[in-house]
């Protein structure tokens, strides 16, 4: 699963992985829905925690 993709991630690579904005991956990353890592001004995200964030949807129970 994102095989193409490094193992660390920027927010725009996030948004690209995901077909989504870069503002809702940054607010996903803010709510710390998807896990990350701030260096100084920079934010990583492991492709680890991009995974989990998907997988995690297997759990929840949609309502009709």
């Amino acid at each position: 699963m994102f095989n193409e993709y490094p193992d660390i991630l920027t927010p725009a690579d996030v948004a690209k992985a995901l077909g989504i904005g870069k503002n809702t991956a940054y607010k996903l990353i803010r709510e710390r829905t998807i896990g990350s890592k701030r260096i100084g001004t920079k934010i990583i995200v492991p492709k680890v925690c991009l995974i989990d964030y998907i997988q995690s949807a297997r759990y929840q129970v949609s309502k009709p």
